[in-house]
């Protein structure tokens, strides 16, 4: 994999039954399988495949949307889902031309018919199925990419009345990069626990990850105009793209929007745009937005085939021991747990405990931190993995964490260790802590308090400590450490351990 390819955290997804499920109940798939069933063995439609005004009636009463404002709508643009995936297809009446038909007239000009991939949603297996609604979802993406028809005309016509090209202010390349942005964002946001169906990220603040400098403290006027023009869109898009299942949207409040020469604008200001909005009904009004576990699964597949390391929760299953306690320091606390149970569970416990801890060796600079993960790997296994434990009591890297496992097991019959070892085993802990938490937690400062004050002239032994980390180690206790006196003594304690190395 090479250095520079983007990497994602890893998400846990439901199974691909679960998925296909999901897809298979999405409002725009379902009405379009609906519509697919209904075409049967004939259905006449215009010229593009489009029902007529009759049909499309009928459609729009079939599925149920007659008493909508934009029943209508709804029912063609699920009969265009039905055309573009396949679960409808249609051939020109023989000696059809379209140049001969009436714009205005309800006239076929082909006819359509279930197509071969309806079969799919049956008897097709879920990747089949999951496979035919992504290729739904990209059609849908791009419409929902697309200027409205309308609003394009009009900026492309001059006072003249004729087309403007170099007036068209559009860029679609930009436009779907925008979207992909978003929906990456958004991605993000869930995959490191801040965005869910319980946890809905604002539209304002979703809109400023794409616009506001990160450097920038205070967003500026314009700043703050280029946010609410991007929520207008962002609000359009979210529309579009709720029915086909991919997230879960609240959208803004129709009271808050006012038209200005044509065009939707927030009517009250925006304020507090950066991702610290309080999540309150004041917030929720400017729109709410969370991916659903299909829409997870639909950016993933997306972002893997644009070339980005999106891992998913389960990969690591079949690999070694070495490459999961390698990948596990890039997992958030809760997938970091799910994978190692997922890897423990292909496993027997006493071979899994084996494989963990001859893994976990190593004077690199990784070192402290593959052990504290094989520890906590290993806290996971039942008494089961005592005899692969008990093996490495006398390992100079290994003996201290397996005494934790084994007293945190209740087993009492242990040799008590030697100070070396608690001594070592102490500097290999604070040199791990030191890679995950931050420098002023306050988690590590009471683990270094703790530390010393379990052991009397603690830092005229620690210099001693063979290990590689332990001059860094006692710098950073020297930091850590609330007492000055203390503190003081870290340092020189430091000093001898560069001196002897």
């Amino acid at each position: 994999m090479s250095a520079d390819r983007p990497t994602m955290p890893p998400v846990r997804l439901p199974s691909d039954a679960e998925l296909a499920r999901d897809a298979l109940s999405a409002p725009l798939f379902a009405r379009a399988a609906k519509l697919a069933r209904w075409a049967g063995e004939g259905t006449p439609v215009g010229a593009g495949g489009e029902l007529l005004a009759g049909q499309l009636q009928t459609a729009t009463e079939l599925l149920g949307l007659e008493a909508e404002e934009d029943g209508t709508a709804y029912a063609a643009e699920a009969w265009q889902l039905a055309l573009d995936t396949g679960l409808v297809e249609f051939t020109e009446n023989e000696g059809a031309d379209a140049e001969d038909l009436d714009a205005d007239a309800d006239q076929p000009y082909g006819t359509a018919v279930a197509g071969e991939e309806l079969a799919t949603l049956t008897s097709g297996s879920p990747q089949d199925v999951l496979e035919l609604w992504l290729g739904g979802l990209e059609t849908v993406l791009a419409d929902a990419a697309a200027p409205d028809l309308g609003d394009l005309v009009e900026q492309l016509t001059d006072s003249s009345g004729d087309l403007d090209l170099d007036a068209l202010d559009w860029n679609p390349e930009e436009e779907a990069d925008f979207l992909d942005g978003i929906l990456g964002n958004l991605y993000l946001l869930t995959a490191v626990g801040e965005g869910s169906a319980e946890r809905p990220v604002p539209l304002p603040a979703l809109a400023a990850s794409m616009i506001v400098p990160d450097d920038m403290d205070e967003p500026t006027d314009d700043v703050l105009e280029e946010v609410s023009d991007a929520m207008m869109r962002l609000d359009d898009q979210f529309r579009m793209l709720a029915p086909t299942g991919i997230v879960h949207y609240r959208p803004v409040d129709e009271s808050l929007i006012e038209v200005v020469d044509g065009e939707g604008h927030i009517r009250e200001s925006v304020d507090g745009v950066d991702s610290e909005l309080p999540e309150d009904e004041d917030v929720a009004r400017y729109g709410m937005v969370a991916l659903t576990p299909l829409g997870l699964f639909a950016v993933r597949s997306r972002m893997l085939d644009a070339g980005v390391d999106a891992p998913a929760v389960g990969d690591l299953a079949e690999a070694g021991a070495d490459d999961l306690l390698a990948a596990l320091p890039g997992h958030p606390a809760a997938a970091a747990h799910a994978e190692a149970e997922l890897w423990l569970a292909r496993r027997a416990p006493l071979d899994a405990a084996r494989e963990l801890l001859a893994a976990a060796r190593g004077a690199d600079d990784e070192g402290p931190g593959r052990r504290l993960l094989c520890q906590q790997t290993l806290s996971l296994l039942g008494t089961e993995a005592e005899p692969a434990l008990r093996e490495v009591l006398d390992d100079p890297q290994l003996g201290g964490l397996a005494r934790v496992w084994l007293a945190e097991h209740g087993v009492t019959d242990v040799p008590e260790p030697g100070q070396d070892v608690v001594f070592w085993l102490t500097i290999d802990t604070i040199a791990a802590q030191l890679t995950v938490e931050e420098e002023d937690s306050e988690e590590l400062q009471g683990l270094v308090e703790s530390l010393v004050g379990q052991h009397s002239g603690f830092f005229d032994l620690a210099w001693k400590v063979d290990h590689p980390a332990t001059a860094d180690v006692l710098e950073a206790m020297g930091r850590l450490h609330p007492d000055k006196a203390t503190a003081k003594e870290a340092r020189k304690a430091a000093f001898k351990a560069r001196s002897r190395g």
